[in-house]
């Protein structure tokens, strides 16, 4: 029933991610929660993200801006990487309450961006992508920030979609090998890694038919909606013995 569970959660949550940007982490990862515990949960959704960005990479691969990918990924790589490592080294409901309260606080930090016209270059995607790329180690989803520095270079739609997913890709293949490197990735939690992914990979080209359909202001309700709903588990699953 837990991988049912997985299956049917994850193929929501890869088609709102394949139509918005982001999301599938943070619906995904509550459920993962719950069905394996914060530690275990952490390096499958790792595995489950390369596999859901690299089918968003497919879905749009004319449209990729690889400078604007190279330029984030320089740095954010080796930042998931020391990322990943300071998370191996928390207590598990330290984990729970560090991605609970990221989650929530995204929501106002989104507005605030939003509301000023903020222009970005390769150098501020550079510098982005080492901040974004060490929290991505730690809270495991950092979108709800890649994804208005990306609509900040001057991206939109399936330039945006693929370039993002690029760029990512790299932090969560990064983060993937660091888990395995120190044992945390074992082949119990690859394979549980996979069947997450596939879900989310369905999703993305399910959900490529919709994304020149989709309103901002939809955009934007159903994803402070989703950071909050998933925040609040995180920090009642902290709470929990």
């Amino acid at each position: 029933m837990a991988f049912l569970f997985v299956l049917i959660v994850g193929l929501v949550a890869g088609t709102i991610s394949g139509i918005v940007g982001t999301g599938s982490s943070i619906m995904l990862m509550p459920v993962l929660v719950y069905a394996y515990g914060p530690k275990e949960a952490v390096p499958i959704m790792a595995v489950a993200s390369v596999m859901a960005n690299f089918s968003r990479i497919l879905a749009w691969w004319r449209e990729v801006d690889w400078r604007a990918c190279a330029a984030y990924s320089v740095t954010g790589i080796p930042a998931a990487v020391l990322g990943a490592r300071t998370l191996l080294a928390l207590p598990s409901h330290a984990v729970d309450l560090a991605i609970g309260v990221f989650l929530i606080a995204m929501v106002p930090v989104r507005h605030w961006l939003a509301r000023h016209d903020l222009k970005a270059n390769l150098w501020h995607l550079a510098i982005g992508g080492a901040v974004i790329g060490y929290l991505t180690g730690i809270v495991v989803s950092t979108g709800p920030l890649s994804v208005p520095l990306f609509l900040f270079y001057g991206l939109s739609r399936g330039a945006f979609l693929a370039t993002e997913a690029a760029s990512s890709l790299g932090l969560y293949f990064a983060k993937s090998v660091t888990f395995e490197r120190f044992g945390a990735l074992t082949g119990d939690v690859f394979m549980k890694g996979l069947i997450a992914g596939s879900s989310l990979m369905s999703g993305a080209f399910i959900a490529k038919r919709f994304v020149l359909h989709l309103k901002p202001d939809l955009f934007r309700l159903v994803m402070d909606a989703i950071m909050i709903a998933a925040g609040l588990s995180m920090l009642w699953n902290a709470t929990q013995p």
